[in-house]
């Protein structure tokens, strides 16, 4: 009947055909049959189309293949079933009627080729490679000013290594070195490098980095993403041929080889097959199962008060007579396990808290699988932040919330801030963001793997899994850090046969979690590659979402060495925030400068507060006005909440008896032990 859909069985004739080659194969049947000629009055029948009649069978069975291919992936992989239909514009007046399906299906074809490149080659787009090096090489061609820099500098680079291999020859003693490792390069620290022919090997390196390094930057006009990426990829290879990893042409190996008769090749070799072991079987690495959260980390006393289907809400006991009036909510990063801030009782963050006498509630996270493929950012603000905001309410009414954020929980805070000021002052005390960014524009080397290229490659391995898997999170970064985490590791474990001794922070650190789909698709574009947050275009629950909205005093902490939020970029809040910044800057990286317990040796911060009135300092002025203090920053950060404390007051209880926020197992919960 007119207006009813079709029938499966017709839909499934129609697959894979084109309405347009129908169309004109059936014009073309009618033109040179001799039956229509002579029916028309025709004379003379046309010429028939060969290539038009090879191209429709050529089209039907490609098509049909390609349905074939997805049918048996269905077969492999569930979630093909529950893919998001592709948005199909709304068909225009006038014009024929579109094969819809068939055009989804290739979609999913196209996604399927991108899953299978993308797996292979680690979650790195290399249509995003190839146009990095074609952007620089074809820039690099048309500059032959730059080329003759370039080739001047290695001529000048020889002759000076050339000459101290002369000057060192005719002395016979070692001469100072042409150039010095950069200030976080330990490879060639050891004496035996200064030592003959090894101080020509590791000179000649560290020319030659510093040659491609000339090489892939200041190429004009050739776009900076481009030159950062074939920077970064540079220093990748370069890294894997260092002579520190090569047993030939590293002393410190030659050494112990020698003197241990090769027991030290035997014991690496053993210890590649222990890890291969363990990462086929999913086990956490060497010694990592010492530390298990509820025994030896994550061990501060308090009961779960509140559970959903993202978050378990944890309320620790308090130690004090007395607690501040202000309850402390802390907001970890989904991408890590929450229990990073109650490691051991020595370097609790939580316990040092509890201690100094304040109430504590921690959101932990549960580890998404395939089925949370379409949890959303507004899901973890709702379910998140705003749920366990309701919570700490209703257990402690009346009041205000010490909000604290950890990385990406910082950046969900930030947001959750400004959306509740935006009507008025809001249930926040006060916010402190710990390595936090609210503006993505310098978000350091992760930006190398932002791009519209590199996204819809790592959109497609997502929406396949359904989830961002651990080990791509992690080898994306280890790449950053390849230099310590994968080559200095495999010469220590590997060829030294000797392990590093597994601490709290390292096993925590293997403790991944997964990311859903949806939601870090949402989160990479909207913050890394758009800078929506920033630049206030970000909607949460429907609605615009300005960072000046936020009605809460600022602590924010950022630390020297970070290379997942750079501390200049942390910074830049003090250009959108309209409250009072107490601004922190402390040794280590995003980790260690975080869990700085007082007593830890070798420690350094600067700290200052700026008004909401005065005005701004750019980062470079304010690292040099900003004296520095050695110790932890955590006493001084606890003293500014203490000092926005309306008083001290009885303990609360634990949870709420009767309500929706009773008990309900004692921390650290059940969310935290998933894997």
């Amino acid at each position: 009947m007119a207006g009813e859909a079709p029938s499966s069985k017709s839909r499934s004739k129609q697959r894979g055909k084109s309405p347009k080659l129908e169309a004109n194969k059936a014009a073309a049947g009618r033109k040179t049959s001799p039956a229509n000629d002579r029916e028309n009055g025709g004379g003379k029948g046309e010429v028939e189309n060969p290539f038009l009649d090879f191209a429709g069978k050529w089209h039907d069975a490609w098509a049909n293949g390609m349905n074939d291919l997805l049918e048996r992936q269905r077969g492999l992989n569930p979630f093909l079933n529950n893919r998001h239909p592709e948005r199909v514009k709304p068909q225009e007046e006038g014009c024929p009627p579109t094969d819809v399906e068939p055009a989804a299906k290739l979609t999913s074809v196209d996604r399927l080729i991108h899953v299978m490149l993308g797996q292979a080659m680690g979650g790195v787009s290399p249509a995003s490679l190839g146009l990095a090096w074609m952007d620089w090489s074809a820039h690099l061609a048309m500059s032959p000013g730059k080329q003759a820099h370039l080739m001047e500098k290695a001529q000048r680079k020889l002759a000076r290594l050339a000459l101290r291999q002369m000057k060192s020859l005719r002395k016979s003693e070692p001469q100072p070195p042409c150039i010095q490792p950069l200030p976080h390069d330990r490879r060639f620290d050891d004496p035996a490098w200064r030592e003959p022919p090894f101080d020509s090997l590791y000179q000649s390196f560290l020319l030659m980095q510093q040659w491609w390094h000339n090489a892939t930057t200041d190429v004009r006009g050739a776009s900076k993403h481009s030159l950062d990426m074939m920077n970064f990829m540079s220093r990748q290879v370069l890294d894997m041929y260092s002579p520190s990893n090569n047993l030939l042409t590293n002393p410190e190996l030659l050494k112990t080889t020698m003197e241990e008769g090769g027991d030290n090749l035997w014991r690496g070799f053993l210890n590649a097959v222990e890890d291969w072991e363990r990462t086929s079987a999913g086990h956490p690495p060497v010694g990592a199962e010492n530390y298990r959260p509820g025994k030896t980390v994550a061990i501060t006393e308090g009961e779960v008060v509140y559970r959903n289907r993202l978050i378990e809400l944890i309320q620790y006991k308090p130690t004090t007579e007395k607690v501040g009036a202000e309850p402390v909510l802390i907001v970890p990063a989904w991408i890590m396990k929450y229990y990073i801030l109650d490691l051991e009782p020595q370097n609790s963050l939580v316990k040092y808290l509890v201690d100094r006498g304040h109430t504590v509630f921690m959101i932990s996270w549960k580890n998404p699988t395939a089925e949370d493929r379409d949890l959303s950012m507004d899901d973890y603000l709702d379910f998140g932040i705003m749920k366990a905001v309701k919570a700490v309410e209703a257990i402690m009414p009346d009041r205000k919330i010490d909000a604290v954020g950890y990385c990406l929980g910082g950046t969900l805070l930030s947001i959750a801030a400004a959306y509740m000021g935006r009507n008025g002052d809001g249930p926040l005390n006060s916010v402190t963001l710990f390595a936090a960014q609210t503006d993505f524009s310098e978000a350091g080397e992760l930006k190398l793997f932002i791009d519209d290229s590199q996204l819809t490659f790592l959109d497609d391995l997502m929406w396949d899994q359904g989830y961002l898997d651990t080990k791509q999170m992690a080898g994306a970064f280890h790449m950053l850090r390849s230099q310590d985490l994968i080559w200095s590791r495999l010469v220590h474990e590997n060829l030294m046969g000797e392990r590093a001794p597994m601490n709290a922070l390292m096993a925590w650190n293997a403790d991944a979690t997964r990311m859903p789909y949806h939601m870090h698709s949402e989160y990479l574009r909207h913050m890394f590659l758009n800078n929506d947050l920033f630049e206030g275009r970000y909607e949460a629950f429907g609605h615009h979402v300005s960072l000046s909205d936020i009605r809460a005093p600022l602590f924010v902490v950022s630390t020297e060495t970070d290379h997942v939020a750079p501390w200049k970029s942390v910074y830049k809040i003090n250009l959108v925030a309209d409250v009072p910044i107490t601004f922190v800057l402390t040794s280590g990286g995003h980790n260690a400068g975080i869990v700085s317990e007082p007593g830890h040796p070798h420690r350094h911060f600067r700290i200052s507060t700026r008004e909401a009135s005065q005005r701004y300092l750019s980062p470079e002025s304010w690292l040099e006005r900003t004296p520095v203090n050695e110790g932890s920053w955590w006493p001084g950060w606890v003293d500014w909440l203490d000092a926005l404390s309306s008083g001290r007051t009885e303990p609360p209880s634990m949870g709420l008896e009767g309500t929706d926020y009773a008990p309900i197992t004692p921390a650290p919960g059940h969310y935290v032990l998933q894997t």
